[in-house]
C-alpha cells in the first residue's frame, strides 16, 4: 500500500482460510466471512448456466470424432462423458490463470518490482501485458495499492480488493474527486464486445471500499483510506481493454449489507434448520 495512511490500529493479521470462506483475526480468533463467498451463496448468476451449456456444446462440436469413438466402448464412454462435463470447470481454471497473472502485474507496478520472466515472456501474456500497459499509459495511472486485505468490524466481513488508484483523467471521467483513491478491479472473462462484467462487481467493490480498516503488508492495520463512490472495472482481453464505471456508493453497500444480514440470518444460519425428520405413521405426537 503506498497511499498516505494513518498509524496502525492493530497488530494482529486477518488470514484467509479460503476451505471455510472466511478471515480469521490472529490475535482473537474472530471470523470474518468472505466477500466473495457472501455474493457467492446469495447472488444467482443466471449467466453462468448459459455459458457452461455453450461452453460444453462447443467442447463438443469441436470433438466429435473422439466422441464417436468412445461411444463405442462403454469404459471409454464414462472417460468421454467425465472429460466433457469438465470442460467448463477447465475453462474457468485457465481463465483464472490468466486473471492471476494480470492481478501479478498490477502488484509489481505498485511494488516497483519487475515482472517476472515467465509472465513478461509469456505468448499467451503478452497482449494483456501490453494492453494493461496502454491503460495505465493512456488514463495516466498511479495504482496506489494491489491485493490489499480490508475487513470491516462492525458487519464482520473482510476481503482482498484488486487494487486502488489515482487518475486525474479517471476522476474526471467519473466526476469525483481526484484526490480520492479511486476503487478497481480487473476482469478476464467473455469478449470485449459482449458483456463480461455484471452487477456483482459493483457489489464486492462497495464492501471493499466501505471497510473499516486495511491491513499492510506487515499484518498491521491501518483505517480505511477516503475513496470514491465510484470504481472502475478494467476488462482487459487479449483483443483490448475497456474500461467501465461502477456505482460502489452508500446505496450499492446497503444492498451489499441487506445480502450479508441474509448471509448470517438465514443462509449459515436458519435455513440448516428449517428442513427436518421424515414423518410416518410411528411419528405421531401424543393425543
Amino acid at each position: 500500500m503506498t497511499a498516505v495512511l494513518d498509524a496502525p490500529t492493530a497488530a494482529a493479521a486477518l488470514v484467509r482460510v479460503k476451505s471455510r470462506g472466511y478471515y480469521k483475526d490472529t490475535e482473537t480468533g474472530e471470523k470474518y466471512t468472505s466477500v466473495t463467498t457472501i455474493l457467492g451463496r446469495n447472488i444467482v448468476k443466471g449467466g453462468l448456466v448459459p455459458w457452461a451449456a455453450n461452453t460444453v456444446a462447443r467442447c463438443a462440436m469441436d470433438n466429435l470424432p473422439y466422441l464417436a469413438r468412445a461411444a463405442r466402448i462403454v469404459a471409454d464412454r464414462v472417460d468421454a462423458y467425465n472429460w466433457l462435463r469438465a470442460a467448463a470447470d477447465r475453462t474457468k481454471e485457465d481463465r483464472k490463470d490468466i486473471g492471476g497473472a494480470v492481478h501479478d502485474l498490477i502488484e509489481h507496478r505498485v511494488l516497483g518490482t519487475p515482472v517476472p520472466a515467465e509472465t513478461r515472456d509469456s505468448e499467451e501474456m503478452a497482449p494483456y501485458l501490453a494492453h494493461f500497459e496502454q491503460f495505465v499509459s493512456d488514463w495516466r495511472v498511479e495504482f496506489t495499492a494491489s491485493e490489499m486485505v480490508v475487513g470491516h468490524h462492525d458487519h464482520l466481513y473482510a476481503g482482498t480488493l484488486d487494487f486502488l488508484l489515482r487518475s486525474p483523467l479517471i476522476a474526471a471521467a467519473l466526476g469525483v474527486p481526484a484526490h480520492l483513491e479511486i476503487p478497481g478491479d480487473t476482469k478476464t472473462g467473455g469478449e470485449l464486445d459482449t458483456k463480461g462484467v455484471y452487477p456483482e462487481a459493483a457489489l464486492q467493490m462497495s464492501a471493499y471500499s466501505h471497510a473499516q480498516f486495511a491491513q499492510l503488508r506487515d499484518g498491521s492495520r491501518v483505517p480505511m483510506p477516503p475513496t470514491a463512490a465510484k470504481g472502475v472495472v478494467l476488462h482487459l482481453r487479449p483483443e483490448g481493454y475497456r474500461l467501465i464505471e461502477a456505482n460502489v456508493g452508500d446505496d450499492v453497500f446497503a444492498e451489499f449489507i441487506a445480502l450479508r444480514g441474509i448471509d448470517a440470518r438465514w443462509t449459515t444460519g436458519l435455513s440448516k434448520h428449517v428442513i427436518g425428520r421424515v414423518l410416518d405413521l410411528n411419528t405421531r405426537g401424543e393425543q
